[in-house]
């Protein structure tokens, strides 16, 4: 499918937020997918993803949740910089930032009403999980990709679990060190607990970032089943 991109300046309380646009190019309302970003920033791999979701019929849009701050993409091979800069990050106004996506979403005429949903990576897939409670009443389906920290913060996502409204779907890497299995456990009950519409999937052979085919903890088998299972999961929720 053709697609055609755009970088736009959407407004926060904080500035101006450079926000990444992918689109079909045939017109038409489609439904929106917000995309969140790994601790790495807004960098080629999430603008990458961002197509391959529009190419799939999709409105998608990734935020830039660091544009607080001077440096706003790290490479790969700065973990350490990279968590800096994500621990500065502060939950309310990270709500805010995907709040000021999707009321964009919402006022575009090519983005079909009441069908937005959202993805995320790595910490990215942690704002996945917050955002499916926060903004209940506009998030209809959400994919979180090992998002770290679930059960972290005060309150941390977690905690907030009895709010979300919306069917999500979660994967993990078993050999992920970054993600102890103590809290995959601990999501999976709460949900359990909450009776959410969820289904999570661990994978086996995968570490942290293993859908990120940039990085060396890429594991393609994983990467392609979970990118099958993402596609029939919002096909089915918001198509």
């Amino acid at each position: 499918m053709d697609i055609t991109t755009s970088t736009l300046q959407l407004n926060t309380p904080d500035g101006k937020m450079e926000t990444y646009e992918a689109r079909p190019k045939d017109g038409g309302a489609r439904p929106a997918i917000v995309v969140l970003m790994e601790a790495f920033g807004l960098n080629s791999h999430i603008k990458d993803v961002t197509e391959r979701i529009a190419r799939e019929g999709y409105v998608a849009i990734a935020p830039d949740l660091y544009h607080r701050e001077s440096e706003r993409v790290v490479p790969y091979s700065e973990l350490q910089k990279a968590m800096g800069i994500m621990n500065r990050l502060q939950d309310p106004k990270v709500m805010g930032d995907v709040g000021a996506a999707i009321s964009h979403l919402k006022s575009q005429n090519y983005v079909k009403a009441g069908s937005i949903g959202i993805t995320g990576f790595c910490m990215g897939g942690r704002y996945t999980y917050l955002s499916a409670a926060h903004h209940n009443k506009d998030v209809k389906a959400a994919v979180c990709f090992y998002g770290g920290g679930i059960p972290m913060g005060n309150p941390s996502p977690l905690d907030r679990t009895k709010e979300i409204q919306c069917p999500i779907t979660l994967f993990f890497g078993a050999k992920d060190p970054l993600i102890p299995q103590e809290h995959v456990e601990k999501i999976v009950k709460a949900l359990t607990d909450a009776k959410k519409n969820f289904t999570h999937k661990v994978y086996p052979e995968a570490g942290h970032g293993f859908f990120c085919n940039e990085r060396q903890s890429y594991h393609a088998d994983s990467a392609k089943d979970a990118w099958e299972n993402f596609k029939s999961f919002f096909a089915q929720h918001l198509k």
